[in-house]
């Protein structure tokens, strides 16, 4: 019995979609790259690409779905950025040298090795230093990922308007600089892959921060942080931090199925069952860092990723090794000075030296006005209390810290301790 009209019309717009999405997912930043590479122009690159998706939204219910969508989207795209070109009076010879340049796009896609991957020169395009360093990762996370101006405002606490503005300064200084699409020199690369390191795992926390994947802007986040932090280090496999931040992701993501309930409850890290933990995903982290060691470039993301293999080692052993823990963080306090790091350190403290020394810990940080705000200080507090048996300290940190809480899961978890503390 064949489909009814209906049924195969909704059935071919159901496939163009898919395929239209997979292609994005994908492709997104390797089609951007490799236009943008060759003009130069980002914001170009991104609109002819948008048309080229729209296109294929139109023709592919009806014409059916190319049997290579990642080229068919490079061709129309080269399409309209030609007729963009055409459009701002460069003259019909610029374009046609544009044609004669585009075609190797077409060789490209047609090639058994198809699309060349050139991602990592758009990435340090986006962290040249002629750029301002504070859009310079908000930049990589549109370009690469595709990421509107609400969704990167949101993770880095500007207004969308705000953020939309710098993101299209940025991309015209990039133009008009004629800043190049390379991978810099030994010299260089160590301050621009920082930047691309930090925009790579902003990208994962923001979906980390969700998992249960209930926020449709941050939904699967965590898999594209992965995805380009494998980027880095297939294309780095000699740079240390790279490889240090992959096993930081790959160890924290290896507790994706630990961290809740099957009702949707949050479960801390200390509660979790590390059955259920990812072990082929942790092996992974643990042969990066053995790799990243030998390579004699300590840094953060290293050092973080191996306060997550201490931690890790509960799954082999029973016992969480805090020991290793604090004298991990140390290091990684005094490499970055970082308050976070300072409130971690601070709870390593406590379980190797009791809770008032690690209350004592916190207080060195009661004067820092960027944590005023800031939920897991007053988690810390609020624990710190209860095991301290400050049971009215404890409450009002833990109020503080319920209402700072945007995650319903945690704030009931929250909750529920609050009133253990209330109950005491």
């Amino acid at each position: 019995m064949t489909a009814a009209p209906d049924d195969a019309m909704r059935q071919s717009f159901e496939l163009a979609h898919q395929a239209a999405e997979t292609a994005a997912r994908q492709s997104y930043g390797k089609l951007v790259a490799f236009l943008a590479a060759r003009t130069g122009d980002v914001a170009l690159a991104e609109d002819a690409l948008s048309e080229a998706f729209a296109s294929a939204l139109l023709e592919w219910p009806a014409k059916g779905v190319p049997g290579n969508p990642p080229a068919w989207l490079l061709t129309v795209a080269r399409r309209r950025m030609i007729d963009a070109l055409r459009h701002q009076r460069l003259g019909d010879g610029v374009a046609q040298e544009l044609a004669w340049l585009f075609d190797e796009l077409d060789t490209a896609a047609d090639s058994a090795a198809g699309i060349p991957d050139e991602r990592l020169r758009l990435m340090f395009a986006c962290a040249h230093p002629a750029l301002d360093a504070a859009v310079r990762a908000p930049l990589m996370l549109q370009a690469t990922l595709g990421f509107d101006a609400a969704s990167i405002a949101s993770a880095f606490l500007v207004s969308p308007a705000t953020m939309g503005q710098r993101l299209v300064r940025a991309k015209a200084k990039i133009r008009q600089a004629r800043i190049p699409f390379v991978v810099p020199d030994r010299e260089e690369l160590p301050e621009r892959l920082a930047t691309v390191l930090d925009a790579v795992y902003a990208t994962f926390a923001e979906g980390w921060s969700d998992p249960a994947g209930t926020e449709a802007r941050q939904r699967n986040r965590a898999e594209e942080g992965l995805w380009l932090g494998r980027v880095l280090a297939s294309l780095l496999p000699e740079q240390a931090e790279a490889l240090g931040l992959l096993a930081l992701m790959l160890h924290a993501h290896a507790r994706r199925a630990a961290r809740r309930t099957a009702n949707g409850d949050y479960v801390p890290l200390s509660e979790q069952d590390p059955q259920l933990w990812d072990g082929e995903m942790m092996a992974e982290a643990e042969a990066l860092l053995h790799h990243a060691s030998g390579l004699a470039a300590l840094g953060r993301y290293q050092i973080e990723a191996a306060v997550q293999s201490a931690h890790a080692a509960r799954r082999a052993t029973g016992r969480t090794d805090w020991p290793a823990i604090e004298q991990l963080y140390d290091a990684l306090l005094a490499l970055t000075g970082s308050p976070v790091v300072a409130i971690n350190r601070a709870i390593a403290v406590a379980h190797t030296r009791g809770a008032a020394a690690g209350l004592a810990a916190l207080e060195g940080l009661s004067g820092e006005t960027r944590l005023a705000d800031y939920q897991p200080f007053w988690a810390a507090r609020a624990e710190l209390f209860a095991r301290a048996g400050e049971a009215q300290a404890s409450a009002q940190a833990f109020e503080r810290c319920i209402g700072l809480e945007r995650d319903p899961a945690v704030r009931r978890f929250l909750q529920r301790r609050l009133a253990d503390v209330q109950g005491q």
